[in-house]
């Protein structure tokens, strides 16, 4: 395949045969006078946060924003939206995000950067951990756990819940239009503090927000710890949790940050 100057959408097969629902969109017009060589080169693959998916309307303005930099990829986990499949919560997503950065390669361009938000930036930083098979040049991680398992704030205690109760997963199905699978993980993944180390030298950037109501500020300093002088920190003053809490101006300066590290 060749990279077209087109928004495409189409259903991308994971390596364990689950189709996932995934939408290019062509960054900066080559031919314009105001993009540059690199901005054409250079494609965002978005991984969403828990219950989210490609159309949802945060994840649309995050593409939006990224889309100034360079062409996004985005796509809907397993379970979620049009997406084949159910939930495992960021064990098997990792599958899904392989699928899509194979796919980015595919249109042609020649740098890949992951931007995961919650449960999407665990996936990011479990994919990148793979090394030179992860295929991507930079990885931002937005609003992640570090640890598996935490109940330490209202909001997760109720995802457990959802996640573990059938009842929580009948919700999860008709009101947030989210299919979890019942199985409990076995193994247990990698955890995110556990793959940053395995990251480097590829370039990363840890971002969370100080009102973050799912995760603790000990989360990201944790992840920047593992990550040593490899990965760069971002404590948002103010900002919330993952996509709907990422404020115009943050997305730009991620932007940026991409473009100036990705090669």
């Amino acid at each position: 395949m060749t990279r077209g100057r087109t928004p495409s959408r189409l259903f991308l097969r994971t390596e364990d045969g689950v189709a996932i629902d995934a939408v290019h969109e062509p960054g900066p017009d080559s031919s314009s006078a105001s993009s540059s060589a690199s901005a054409c080169d250079l494609v965002f693959v978005v991984a969403h946060g828990f219950t989210g998916e490609a159309d949802r309307p945060h994840v649309r303005r995050v593409a939006r924003a990224l889309a100034r930099y360079g062409g996004v990829v985005t796509f809907s986990f397993r379970g979620h939206g049009a997406s084949g499949g159910r939930s495992t919560v960021g064990d098997r997503e990792v599958l899904d995000l392989a699928a899509a950065v194979g796919w980015a390669r595919a249109l042609g361009y020649a740098r890949v950067a992951t931007v995961g938000f919650s449960m999407g930036g665990s996936v990011v930083l479990r994919h990148a951990a793979t090394g030179r098979e992860a295929g991507v040049d930079a990885v931002v991680s937005v609003s992640a756990p570090a640890r598996w398992f935490y109940r330490g704030t209202a909001p997760m205690r109720r995802l457990h819940w959802l996640v573990t109760r059938p009842s929580g997963r009948l919700v999860g199905r008709y009101g947030l239009r989210t299919r979890i699978h019942h199985r409990r993980w076995d193994p247990v993944p990698l955890s995110p503090v556990e793959a940053v180390p395995r990251i480097a030298p590829t370039p990363l950037l840890i971002v969370h927000g100080d009102r973050d109501g799912y995760f603790p500020l000990d989360h990201p300093r944790m992840l920047a710890a593992a990550a040593g002088e490899h990965g760069e920190l971002w404590v948002e003053a103010g900002m919330g949790h993952a996509e709907n809490a990422a404020p115009e101006p943050l997305l730009g300066r991620i932007g940026d940050w991409v473009v100036a590290r990705a090669g």
